[in-house]
């Protein structure tokens, strides 16, 4: 397998129903999840070319879903499905984070 281009990490942690702190898992991190997998099929990227990973708290709940591209170590927060094109389009293909999706605005 060839070394993977990206890896695209996003937050799946889900907390019990009534939990006072919010969680990307009931944010609808799963059909995120299946999304990015979707596009990458969909784009013809190769196995292995790009992961993607389901990961447990990241951390920013509040701002979730959170969805964290590496090597570049960007920031995606309040992801939706709609976003999911862009990020790859722009991203992963165009190799520039989707400014306008507000990368890393969960730092700010």
């Amino acid at each position: 397998m060839p070394k993977p281009t990206h890896h695209i990490l996003v937050c799946t942690n889900s907390r019990p129903p009534g939990h006072p702190k919010p969680s990307c898992g009931s944010a609808g991190a799963a059909q995120l999840l299946m999304a990015f997998n979707m596009g990458l099929m969909q784009r013809g990227v190769m196995p292995g070319q790009v992961l993607v990973s389901a990961t447990g708290c990241l951390g920013p709940c509040e701002q979730g879903p959170t969805v964290v591209v590496y090597p570049d170590a960007t920031w995606y927060s309040k992801v939706t499905e709609a976003d999911v094109a862009t990020i790859l389009d722009e991203h992963i293909k165009g190799g520039k984070p989707a400014e306008k999706l507000n990368p890393d605005a969960v730092w700010k």
